[in-house]
């Protein structure tokens, strides 16, 4: 019985799926574009947004100038958003917003323009070029709508993407570090300090840098060693006075003192 009872309701439900396509392919035929325009609305009422953007995209064209064109470039820009074509829904979005920059959904559709790149925004580890345009829309949409209600949204949204960016920024500095690229990692830690200069990550950052400006110094000839010990202590002062209470403290002191007695035995070398 319960068998006939599940074949029952799956045969139902085929008879639906076909009714509801057999309805939909009328409707894709029709050179009603009225028709197709309350159908569409309908379809992405119901949250058949693949549908309904087939439908859209017909229309559109007999709609440029209308007062109906307005609302389906905003529904259509939503559509592919709630799809996650993310990329495509921030092209329509910002497409919208250009075309109709003193619509009553404006400030929405940039806002969602930023938001749209946000989604597509990969992993920290990942080539981020898409989360430097999403930070560059969020800031763009801050600067247009100040007093915006997504205001409080946006600024946290920014705040997660340069996180993001500061990341992999630190992380492709340590790889550097890790594969004993020493004056790569040198170049790009203080490159990473003057990008993220507020970084919750700054302090690991000069870490780093007086770890790799030191093994740098001692790893160098013999003529560039008195050279470089002395740039390792521009870099363990500069760490000493923005973190004198570091983590890191007692390591740092520990380069410092194998430091000073390499510049002795170096300068007495010279005499």
């Amino acid at each position: 019985m319960i068998k006939k009872a599940v074949i029952k309701t799956l045969i139902l439900s085929l008879l639906v799926l076909y009714s509801g396509c057999s309805q939909f392919r009328k409707i894709q035929k029709s050179d009603d574009w009225k028709l197709k325009y309350d159908a569409a609305l309908k379809y992405y009422e119901n949250r058949d947004y693949y549908r309904s953007v087939i439908l859209f995209d017909q229309i559109m064209p007999y709609l440029r100038g209308s007062a109906e064109a307005e609302l389906v470039q905003f529904y259509y820009a939503y559509a592919h958003y709630y799809q996650k074509q993310y990329l495509l829904a921030s092209h329509y979005f910002k497409n919208f917003f250009d075309t109709y920059n003193r619509s009553e959904y404006a400030e929405e559709a940039f806002y969602m323009y930023g938001y749209s790149l946000y989604k597509q925004s990969p992993i920290y580890n990942l080539e981020q070029s898409s989360t430097i345009e999403a930070v560059q829309a969020i800031q763009a949409f801050l600067n247009r709508f100040p007093n915006s209600e997504y205001r409080t949204e946006a600024i946290n949204i920014q705040s997660e993407l340069r996180l993001k960016l500061e990341k992999k920024a630190f992380e492709n500095a340590k790889l550097y570090f890790t594969l004993n690229r020493l004056n790569s990692a040198l170049i790009a830690l203080d490159n990473f300090k003057k990008d993220f200069p507020d970084s919750i990550l700054g302090e690991d950052a000069s870490y780093y840098q007086v770890q790799a400006s030191y093994k740098y110094a001692k790893e160098s000839i013999p003529s560039k060693q008195k050279e470089r010990y002395y740039e390792f202590m521009d870099h363990y002062e500069e760490f000493i006075d923005d973190y004198p209470e570091s983590k890191y403290l007692k390591s740092t002191q520990n380069y410092y003192s194998n430091s000073l007695n390499q510049l002795e035995k170096l300068e007495e070398e010279t005499l």
